[in-house]
């Protein structure tokens, strides 16, 4: 991560009980100490009763990594990988099956890890992050970990690995929680929520779309975590069963191939499972006849016959094995009609709500969310998300706190700020969708008409507090724009399926991104033609940069020029629709521009703004160049954007001045 996009990252990240790691690791350093952390003591609380309870755990000490191996610790080497993991006696295999996902993502893995080390300004002390509720929270732990003897409990490093970073990281997980009890057994979607803030989308085996191959490995090319579990067994442990597999337990889905197998072709799937060294026994097993027979040329680049916890097997055997599927991403992924991740999908965000709990079964209704569909598309095109805070659940309780209705509201016009209470007869239908509930998220997946709807939320006799999102999907921008204009023909790099040889590829660096530099190079080499002045400066590369930077690190990944990508076409469509002369639209013509740009729908602005941003992005000559029209909408979509994720009520925001100057110095 760049050190300025680290700082930002570092200001908007909420500090876990009040510790704030810097001005501790300086106190330490500066006496010589290694840090204590007496907010989670080396104590049997911070394990809790769940794990203790019935456990000889009479030699449990904590000890520092450097007093337990055999060689020097390291926080990372060579690199973080899935087999870096090694569950322990913790029943944590959900979030290390998340985990194990995550580290296929190196973008997002580094904004939890952060840059530590065990060499440089070590002082006992590290920092994690997970997204709670809408916001990132740094957590602060010491190093110290709990072992019997010289075994570690939990997570531990594999044979010969001084790789550390599991360990503590699943400790700072248990601190965020409570205790490493609160990890013994959970739910899969709440640990992929926590550690990327994105949505989950579940995918019932049984009835899953029709290429559950292509699905799978579109979802893990386009970065997003895909992980699955098994069915329980006739215990409520888990248990390896004849087949290898173990019940009631989480894995990581790594890769999905069609591989040449005698004269036919067969689909294949690849999974990782966090205890490390228990595999699949059946077909497409680890030294199975299926590996010897096929002939096919990436057998080496896909096969290796090791113990590490990571097999194939077929996409039938999978169906069959597995109950679920999970795959989350930043935006919700469409898979009833196979995936497509460059969807374009509009996020609505209601952050700290409070419900009182007197609405149990009642119609007082307080709380009212208002969103509207605007045309049809195909599939689930609405999902509400619900996400609480882990501390306000209590571990006993079976059901989430919170349920909630979609009503569709007819000729709302009538009605001003509220609906009455009236509305809310038992005869109206609210509208069905698939459900899926875990401890912390509940989450709908609708197909609603075009029209304008409501969600409206009711507590089960307690008060809490909630983060709620309405993702709605978009129709097509681009589908049937023209690009007949006077720029170049849309090459690779505008193609939605561009191959490996695409311009994109040409100016991407070893990391799979390109910085601003890059970007320049790309869009006036690819893209534009026509004299210098109509080319895209670095200043406004640099600027296009920020406002599409979804990961704030300072370069855009594929997934990110994507949304860049469907955006400058549009704007190629407008400008050429709206364009009456050559050298570029008058700047009288921006009203006009505004109301013609789908992106823009829903975004209305003064004439006393307009006025400013004629004189902010036209010429001397009173005209705006294709450059600077794409700079100025792509803005103003995303400070429309900002404010309406940032506003509680939709007429204003509260912001500190850190806040406001993260706000508008980068961006």
């Amino acid at each position: 991560m760049a050190h300025d996009a680290e700082t930002l990252a570092e200001a908007s990240a909420v500090k876990f009980k009040n510790q704030d790691f810097r001005s501790l690791r300086d106190h330490c350093l500066s006496r010589g100490q290694l840090f204590i952390d007496d907010t989670f003591p080396a104590e049997a609380s911070s394990i809790g009763q769940k794990l203790l309870k019935g456990k000889r755990l009479s030699k449990l000490e904590w000890k520092r990594p450097q007093d337990v191996t055999f060689g020097p610790p390291h926080f990372i080497l060579e690199g973080a990988s899935r087999f870096d993991i090694q569950q322990g006696r913790a029943g944590d295999c959900w979030f290390l099956a998340a985990l194990g996902s995550l580290t296929q993502n190196p973008q997002c893995l580094q904004k939890i890890l952060i840059n530590q080390s065990y060499s440089h300004q070590y002082a006992g002390i590290f920092r994690f992050r997970f997204w709670q509720c809408g916001q990132w929270v740094e957590v602060v732990i010491d190093d110290l970990l709990p072992v019997v003897g010289n075994s570690f409990l939990f997570v531990h490093p594999r044979r010969g690995n001084q790789e550390f970073w599991p360990c503590l990281m699943e400790k700072a997980y248990a601190k965020l929680l409570g205790s490493y009890s609160q990890l013994h057994y959970g739910y899969l979607p709440d640990a992929l929520v926590d550690l990327t803030g994105g949505v989950v989308t579940i995918v019932n085996l049984h009835s899953s779309p029709s290429d559950l191959l292509m699905a799978v490995k579109t979802a893990v090319q386009a970065g997003s975590m895909v992980a699955c579990a098994t069915p329980k067994g006739p215990t409520e442990e888990a248990e390896v069963m004849e087949n290898g597999l173990v019940s009631q337990h989480a894995y990581t889905v790594t890769g999905a191939e069609q591989i040449q197998h005698q004269k036919g072709w067969e689909e294949i799937i690849r999974l990782w499972n966090p205890w490390g060294n228990t595999e699949w026994r059946g077909r497409w097993r680890d030294g199975s006849q299926e590996w010897k027979e096929t002939q096919d040329p990436r057998k080496k680049q896909l096969y290796g016959n090791k113990d590490d916890g990571e097999f194939w097997m077929s996409c039938r055997d999978f169906q069959e094995n597995f109950s679920c599927l999970f795959v989350c991403n930043q935006i919700p992924i469409t898979l009833d009609h196979g995936v497509t991740p460059n969807e374009s999908w509009r996020q609505m965000r209601f952050k700290n709500q409070v419900i009182s709990g007197n609405t149990t079964g009642g119609h007082g209704r307080d709380l009212q969310y208002l969103f509207g569909v605007q045309e049809h598309t195909d599939g689930n095109n609405v999902v509400v998300a619900f996400t609480i805070m882990p501390q306000h659940v209590k571990t006993e309780e079976e059901i989430f706190p919170l349920q909630f209705q979609v009503f569709k509201v007819s000729n709302f016009q009538k009605f001003q700020k509220r609906l009455p209470p009236a509305f809310f007869s038992p005869f109206r239908n609210a509208a069905q969708g698939i459900d899926y509930v875990t401890k912390c998220n509940f989450t709908r997946s609708l197909h609603l008409s075009p029209g304008t709807y409501v969600v409206v939320p009711s507590a089960h006799g307690k008060e809490v507090e909630f983060l709620l999102r309405i993702f709605l999907k978009m129709p097509d921008e681009d589908r049937n724009l023209s690009s007949n204009f006077n720029l170049r023909d849309l090459k690779g790099i505008l193609s939605e399926n561009g191959s490996q040889n695409s311009s994109f590829y040409k100016y991407m660096d070893q990391e799979l991104d390109i910085d601003a530099t890059q970007l320049q190079s790309l869009l006036n080499q690819e893209f534009l033609t026509g004299p210098p002045g109509d080319t895209f400066s670095l200043d406004q590369c640099q600027s296009i940069m920020a406002l599409m930077d979804l990961k704030v690190n300072g370069r855009l990944d594929r997934e990110e020029f994507s949304r860049l990508r469907s955006r400058l076409v549009h704007c190629q469509h407008v400008f050429q629709s709206i364009q009456r002369s050559p050298g570029g639209l008058l700047s009288s013509d921006l009203w006009k521009v505004i109301e013609s740009t789908d992106f823009l729908s829903g975004v209305f602005i003064s004439s006393e703004l307009l006025s400013l941003m004629t004189l902010r992005y036209s010429n001397s000559s009173g005209q705006v160049s294709f450059p600077s029209l794409v700079c100025f909408l792509i803005r103003l979509e995303t400070m429309a954007k900002a404010f309406r994720n940032l506003s509680k009520d939709g007429k204003g925001i509260y912001l500190t001045e850190m806040e406001w100057m993260n706000l508008v110095m980068y961006s």
